[in-house]
């Protein structure tokens, strides 16, 4: 079994509504679409790193919306949408309807056009879907590693703590001997204590995973 971390940029007609929208939309950069319900009453759960009210005029473009509960957390917004149909276009939708592989979330899609995916599914199929998403799309396989069970769909840590690093580095926190500590990471990202501690361990959790998903499986290897 392969897994492979594509990554997508995506024609201007081919663009989701709500990608196309991410591009037009200040305040705005990154939706990432967590999980998903099947083509008919359609149920998602994605994450942007924006406030309620711009992640509701995002929202606002879907035809198709017929329920949303928006939650702020997590240095950005929750939100838990209803739909009677994708609007994903009837190729990409039919690519990944009919692919014989698992669509791992998060898929993350980008203000530039770009979305990264990752598959799952032994190589023929894998390289088919590549080669497939290729044609309509301009494809690169990022990462290809060996599938693993029991492992968190993605290691990646959001944008807030991402910065919580950034500042933890900055700061001299990862020094040896140590220079920084929380207190100074904390006033880099004007935020309290506990709140910048929390944040680090949570992308440490997150870096480490993602090291031990790939250690032993050809990190580097882009074969399908």
């Amino acid at each position: 079994m392969k897994r492979a971390t594509l990554e997508l940029t995506y024609p201007p007609d081919l663009l989701h509504p709500i990608h196309r929208r991410l591009a037009r939309t200040d305040g705005v950069s990154r939706m990432e679409l967590l999980a998903w319900g099947p083509t008919t009453n359609v149920r998602t759960l994605s994450w942007f790193d924006a406030d309620r009210e711009t992640t509701h005029g995002v929202l606002s473009v879907l035809d198709t919306l017929s329920s949303s509960s928006l939650v702020a957390d997590d240095g950005g917004t929750y939100a838990f949408v209803g739909q009677t149909g994708f609007e994903m276009d009837d190729g990409v939708l039919g690519v990944v309807a009919e692919a014989d592989v698992v669509f791992l979330g998060p898929v993350v899609f980008f203000d530039d056009r770009t979305a990264t995916v990752d598959v799952v599914g032994e190589s023929p199929a894998v390289a088919d879907c590549y080669e497939r998403l290729d044609e309509l799309t301009d494809a690169r396989v990022a990462r290809v590693r060996g599938f693993r069970r029991g492992l968190s769909a993605s290691a990646t840590p959001t944008e807030r703590q991402q910065s919580a690093l950034e500042a933890a580095v900055a700061v001299g926190y990862y020094d040896v001997p140590r220079t920084g500590s929380l207190e100074r990471v904390a006033d880099e990202l004007n935020c309290a204590v506990s709140t910048a501690g929390e944040l680090v361990r949570k992308a440490e959790s997150k870096v480490l995973a993602g090291y031990a998903d790939t250690a032993d499986t050809g990190v580097c290897d882009r074969r399908l």
